[in-house]
C-alpha cells in the first residue's frame, strides 16, 4: 500500500451512494484507509447535529425536513477539502443532491443483492424505510424504487457481494482515476 498522502490523494471528493447494506461505511473506511482522505458519513453527522437519532428526525420534523438537511449538506461540501462521503440511502433520490455531488467529485454507486442487504441489516432497528419491510421480497421492491435514480446519479457502479471492503475500495479509486 503506498503512503496515505502520497500519490494516493484523493483528485475529488468520492459520494458513495447506494441502498442501505451495500456497504457505504465499511468502503468508506477501506478508502480512507487507501487515501488518508478524511470520511463525513452524512447520517451520522446530521444526526449528532440534530441532536437526534435519524429514526427520531423523521418521527419528530419529518422525512421531507431530513431530506432538506441532507441537501444543505452537500451545499456545505463544496467548500471542503478532498472527502470520501458515505451518503444515506435517499440522497440520490432528489435532483438537487446529485448535481451538488457531481459539481466536487465522483459518485460511486455501491450495489448488492437484496439477499446480501437482508443479512447485512436483520439486526438492525435504525432504518426507518425497512420498518415492516425485513424480507428480501420487501428490500426488492424498495431497491426497485430507486434503482433507476440510483443509476443515474453514478459515475461509477461497483458491486459489493462477496467482495472485501479493500477491494472494492481499489477497484473504486482505479476506475476514478
Amino acid at each position: 500500500m503506498q503512503q496515505a498522502g502520497k500519490s494516493n490523494a484523493l483528485l475529488c471528493n468520492i459520494f458513495l451512494i447506494g441502498f442501505m447494506g451495500t456497504g457505504k461505511s465499511t468502503v468508506a473506511k477501506a478508502l480512507k484507509k487507501e487515501t488518508g482522505a478524511e470520511i463525513i458519513e452524512m447520517d451520522q453527522l446530521i444526526a449528532q447535529r440534530e441532536n437526534l437519532s435519524i429514526p427520531k428526525i423523521f418521527e419528530e420534523k419529518g422525512e421531507a425536513y431530513f431530506r432538506n438537511v441532507e441537501t444543505e449538506l452537500l451545499m456545505e461540501l463544496q467548500s471542503g477539502e478532498k472527502t470520501i462521503v458515505s451518503c444515506g440511502g435517499g440522497v440520490p433520490m432528489r435532483e438537487k443532491n446529485v448535481l451538488e455531488m457531481k459539481k466536487s467529485g465522483k459518485v460511486v454507486l455501491l450495489t448488492a443483492l437484496p439477499e446480501t442487504i437482508l443479512e447485512r441489516v436483520r439486526d438492525n432497528e435504525d432504518r426507518p424505510l425497512l420498518q415492516n419491510r425485513k424480507s428480501v421480497e420487501g428490500i426488492r421492491e424498495l431497491m426497485e424504487q430507486r434503482r433507476e435514480k440510483y443509476e443515474a446519479a453514478a459515475d461509477v457502479m461497483v458491486a459489493t457481494d462477496g467482495k472485501s471492503a479493500e477491494t472494492i475500495a481499489r477497484e473504486i479509486l482505479q476506475t476514478i482515476r
